[in-house]
């Protein structure tokens, strides 16, 4: 690992304070690692939500829905869930916010089910609003899915500081919580065409989380060829995470690549099916290297990702091949072969 500096942060708006980087050691993170078994779940949106707004704002707030399709994920013998955050439902109701929060890991934890929070996202729609959100446009993927931040705070650190105080609240407030596996700082940075502008926002976020220095492990998960983004999140992360939407072998390259940090490692991110990423060829390699596998969606609702990226079906017709998603809205599987095949290979020997 190369050496780091130290870095100035600033916890008020009076007061500022040294805090240097707190990485776990690559023991400390084996030792962790060693004690969650295989970890294997999906990215969790509730059918009912279109977006992290919907799913967190009190008025519509589905404890019911994500307890049933939690119960779902339970019956196929899946451990983890990986769930976005907003800054906007934080800032709207810092207090409701937390405590929906909290009755969320309740539910998950019910369910024998540990969550891997996200804290900020670059992907898709540029500007969210608190209120009533937009209704799904039809066979368009994550038609209503919103960045965190708004694309005009992340493009100025002067609108950072709630930022800042938004972090180490969540962070402070569940930073013991063994309901929570673990926290990813940042969904894809660098997605939606901001490239290197979201290098100083991703510092920021890793400085902010090491001032609190949860107990629960850090991570931001590699997406794509930047190499001065992805070489701060894997010598950053206390966890190695990555995304991959390609074929085994593919996979396994990547796998075998990331060994090389010496750390945990989790795919926070696969399953498209087009694209020849599917349960039966792709868990039989993750669990040959012990690496946790978190597939995106599990329930097929008004995110819309059972349909491609670039590949809007405008009636809203079902595809023949779905994208993403495991189940139904009514519970039963998009394909009973996988879901067999899920609770097969997860099963204890």
């Amino acid at each position: 690992m190369k050496k780091i500096t130290s870095l100035i942060i600033c916890f008020s708006s009076t007061v500022s304070v040294f805090a240097q980087p707190r990485i776990w050691s690559k023991q400390e993170a084996n030792n962790w690692y060693r004690q969650q078994g295989w970890l294997v779940g999906a990215d969790f949106l509730p059918s009912t939500a279109i977006n992290q707004l919907e799913m967190w704002q009190a008025d519509t707030y589905d404890a019911a829905t994500i307890d049933r399709e939690f119960g779902w994920a339970q019956s196929i013998r899946m451990n983890v869930m990986r769930v976005y955050l907003h800054d906007l439902a934080w800032k709207a109701d810092a207090d409701g916010f937390k405590k929906r929060m909290d009755n969320f890991l309740s539910v998950a934890s019910s369910h024998h089910i540990k969550i891997l929070f996200t804290i900020f996202d670059d992907c898709w729609n540029p500007d969210a609003a608190i209120g009533k959100q937009p209704e799904p446009r039809p066979g368009i993927h994550n038609s209503g899915w919103v960045r965190s931040p708004n694309k005009t705070v992340h493009s100025d650190s002067a609108q950072w500081g709630y930022l800042e105080q938004y972090v180490k609240d969540v962070l402070s407030t569940f930073k013991n919580d063994k309901r929570i596996l673990m926290w990813d700082l940042y969904n894809e940075p660098g997605n939606s065409g901001y490239d290197l502008a979201t290098f100083p926002l991703l510092k920021k976020v890793f400085e902010w989380a090491w001032f609190v220095r949860p107990s629960q492990p850090l991570t931001c998960a590699t997406w794509y060829d930047n190499k001065t983004l992805s070489d701060y999140q894997l010598q950053h992360s206390d966890v190695i995470s990555f995304h991959n939407y390609n074929n085994a072998e593919s996979l396994e390259k990547e796998i075998l690549m990331l060994q090389k940090f010496g750390r945990p490692i989790i795919c926070s991110e696969y399953m498209a099916r087009p694209r020849d990423s599917r349960f039966q060829t792709h868990l039989p390699v993750f669990k040959k290297y012990n690496v946790g596998a978190i597939n995106w969606g599990l329930v097929s609702g008004k995110s819309n990702t059972i349909y491609q990226w670039d590949t809007p079906i405008p009636d809203g017709s079902e595809p023949k091949t779905w994208f993403h998603d495991v189940f139904r809205k009514d519970g039963t599987p998009y394909d009973t072969n996988e879901t067999e095949f899920i609770k097969k290979i997860t099963g204890k020997k």
